[in-house]
């Protein structure tokens, strides 16, 4: 996608703001990362009440990452780009897509459905979730941490023994036998080394500047919290563990905070049996 340059005059007097402005995908939908690239004065970015950083990159431009949510209302939306002291130097539209994701139901015991989260289990998750740190470690194209393939797609809406949950599937399942190695998708730390009873053997990677990713169900762990880890480490090895019918891993990415369809940041292929995604038609 080419670069696009503004020239804007804002504030009082003429204060001018020169801005190269790049962001992909070109089409981008609910589920999905928005990428931002700037040259200029923008410092942190804006889109429906969320904001996020940009930050300095080796080449002096600016890069954050903007999180369009699952559950965001396909429509027409305004990307504000902000100074240092919250002026917005730039302001464009932006259309967010319908990702059509389709519903899945599993069949689980009464036993693994009454599970509840260990003490403390969901708030070190989603503080570890709140956690931005300035540091990018990571690099595309990310990798697969075990080679199978999805048993479960991201974003489905679930449903547990034919009954609505609520709730949508805020990672992927990826197929893998018992004691099969997980690696992290990206180089980044260790955050999370953790047995709980609902996410079963757990470990989290911050990969910075607003990436981290999950990785549940594990059979024991590998990897150690503060360790700084590569693609080509171990984290630990797959398991059924916690809420779990099965060897198998399941794995989140987040942006900002905010869980995103990992099958835009890398290649992953559905098992035949897995629901397939599509797109309705346009009436």
């Amino acid at each position: 996608m080419r670069w696009l340059v503004a020239f804007l005059t804002i504030g009082l007097g003429a204060q001018g703001f020169e801005l190269a402005v790049e962001l992909t995908p070109e089409h981008v939908h609910n589920g999905e990362t928005l990428k931002i690239a700037v040259h200029g004065a923008a410092r942190k970015a804006r889109l429906d009440r969320r904001t996020v950083e940009l930050f300095l990159q080796e080449d002096g431009s600016r890069f954050g990452l903007m999180p369009i949510p699952v559950l965001e209302k396909p429509d027409m939306y305004r990307l504000e780009l902000l100074s240092e002291n919250g002026t917005i130097v730039d302001s464009r539209p932006i259309r967010v897509e319908n990702a059509h994701y389709p519903k899945q139901n599993i069949v689980i015991s009464r036993k693994i459905a009454s599970l509840k989260p260990s003490p403390g289990e969901q708030e070190t998750v989603g503080a570890f979730r709140k956690t931005v740190s300035p540091v990018r470690y990571w690099r595309e194209p990310f990798e697969p941490p075990v080679p199978g393939c999805l048993t479960s797609l991201f974003g489905v809406g679930r449903l547990h023994n034919g009954r609505p949950t609520g709730d949508y599937h805020a990672g992927v399942d990826q197929r893998g036998a018992a004691g099969t190695p997980i690696h992290p998708i990206a180089a980044g730390v260790v955050k999370i080394v953790q047995k709980w009873n609902l996410r079963g053997g757990t470990v989290a990677v911050d990969h910075g500047q607003g990436i981290e990713s999950i990785y549940l169900h594990m059979e024991r762990f590998a990897a150690k919290e503060g360790e700084h880890v590569t693609t080509s480490d171990v984290l630990g090895y797959v398991g059924s563990t916690g809420r779990s019918t099965g060897p198998h891993v399941h794995w989140s990415l987040y942006v900002n905070g905010v869980p995103v369809n990992p099958g835009q940041w890398m290649k992953l292929e559905a098992c035949p049996a897995a629901p397939k995604r599509h797109r309705r038609k346009a009436k």
